[in-house]
């Protein structure tokens, strides 16, 4: 219900019931001029990160991936594009980071990698709420190929129709951390936020359909 009032409720509406406490974060980056990996886990109302947009001077691009009926997935991007947010298919993140750095265009990635990969997209696991189970690592490799700050952005409900979202630094030098370590750091970050209130949690996704047996 709260992703389809995204449609219609005004700025100031959105801004009064999502608040980033901490928005500092991004603005020191931003004067570091280097763009920005955002990840987050389907909790709570994430689909209003979408209105960061609003109080950063980068790019905000939404990656997500295409849904096969074109009458939903037009809904999905006209509601995530609100904002002025660009939104790209998953196929197409790489090419498009690619282009933005060779132009010099500074922009924060975001990413909600906290469900299961594809069988055949599997290359590493790690432990989820006590079950070993794969877990994507795409934002780890962009973040260190393009040499990109890593921050994970972790979503209150504070009561009904209202939120926070708290960024939280996980890598200023992504290429010097050991290969999976943002993706465990990040992983470690979406537990917490999940034993916090786990209720508010994506519960229908299988996510522990391809674990370890």
């Amino acid at each position: 219900m709260e992703m389809t009032k995204t449609m219609t409720i005004s700025s100031d509406e959105m801004n009064k019931r999502f608040v980033v406490t901490n928005l500092e974060v991004i603005k020191e980056y931003e004067k570091k001029e280097k763009s920005i990996m955002l990840l987050a886990s389907h909790y709570a109302s994430w689909e209003w990160l979408i209105t960061l947009n609003q109080k950063i001077s980068y790019q905000g691009i939404g990656v997500y991936k295409k849904i096969s009926n074109k009458y939903f997935d037009k809904l999905i991007k006209d509601i995530r594009s609100k904002y002025n947010t660009q939104l790209v298919n998953t196929r197409d993140t790489i090419p498009l980071i690619s282009n933005n750095q060779k132009k010099g265009i500074l922009s924060i990635y975001a990413l909600a990698s906290d469900q299961s990969p594809k069988a055949d997209r599997i290359f590493h696991f790690d432990s989820f709420l006590g079950v070993e189970v794969p877990v994507h690592t795409g934002a780890e490799m962009l973040a260190k190929k393009y040499d990109l700050n890593v921050v994970f952005a972790k979503v209150k409900k504070v009561k009904r129709g209202y939120y926070e979202a708290t960024l939280i630094p996980l890598s200023e030098d992504a290429q010097s951390v050991p290969d999976f370590g943002i993706t465990h750091a990040f992983i470690r970050e979406v537990e917490k936020q999940i034993y916090e209130a786990p209720e508010y949690y994506f519960w229908t996704h299988k996510r522990w359909k391809h674990r370890r047996q």
